[in-house]
């Protein structure tokens, strides 16, 4: 046995027993609208809101957002891209996509946040890796806050979870704000309702 096979199963035999998650409580029992806070607050973030056209065409409409995009990678069936997840062998070839399209479990109104897991994904690099992400989202699927967000059964189910809250910033020289230093450069919300299954 190698050195790392009896380190492994030292850590396998060694773990400690399972714990129940806390109780989270829900200090508000009339909440607020969410999808205008929601609006609001993903805006001050830097994040943008977008409409989708009146004939529903998604894909016209990243089109129109992005005019200039040579790859957009759709994590999504609703938006047809022209670089499939499924020939993406490893993440880092993910590294020349213009355009990221993903459909978001939920959002939380109170960050102006929106839910992302790996079933969102797709690969997980596609969220930070593209240069501008458009990200599908149901009204009816924002939270009030991050309390509400703690007792959805995606939150509880995901491997990976990311809560992203507008595109990348950085001010961290000479305090002036730039978007895009590690991440995303813009970060766009969709309103689009859910598809009937």
């Amino acid at each position: 046995m190698s050195s790392r096979e009896m380190i492994l199963d030292a850590v396998r035999r060694n773990q400690p027993s399972s714990v129940s998650l806390p109780e989270v409580p829900l200090f508000d029992r009339d909440p607020p609208p969410a999808w205008p806070r929601f609006r609001e607050s993903l805006e001050r973030m830097g994040g943008k809101l977008a409409e989708p056209a009146p004939n529903g065409d998604l894909g016209a409409l990243v089109r129109e957002l992005h005019p200039d995009a040579r790859v957009v990678c759709s994590a999504t069936p609703e938006v047809a891209g022209n670089r499939a997840l499924s020939d993406v062998g490893e993440p880092k070839e993910l590294d020349d996509v213009d355009v990221g399209v993903v459909r978001a479990a939920f959002g939380v109104a109170e960050t102006g946040s929106v839910f992302l897991s790996e079933t969102d994904l797709g690969v997980n690099a596609l969220g930070f890796l593209a240069q501008h992400l458009v990200v599908l989202l149901d009204p009816a699927d924002v939270v009030g806050n991050l309390h509400h967000a703690y007792h959805r059964p995606e939150f509880l189910e995901a491997s990976y979870a990311v809560l992203m809250t507008g595109p990348s910033a950085t001010a961290d020289i000479e305090g002036v704000l730039i978007h895009g230093a590690q991440g995303v450069r813009s970060l766009t919300v969709v309103a689009a309702p859910r598809p009937q299954a």
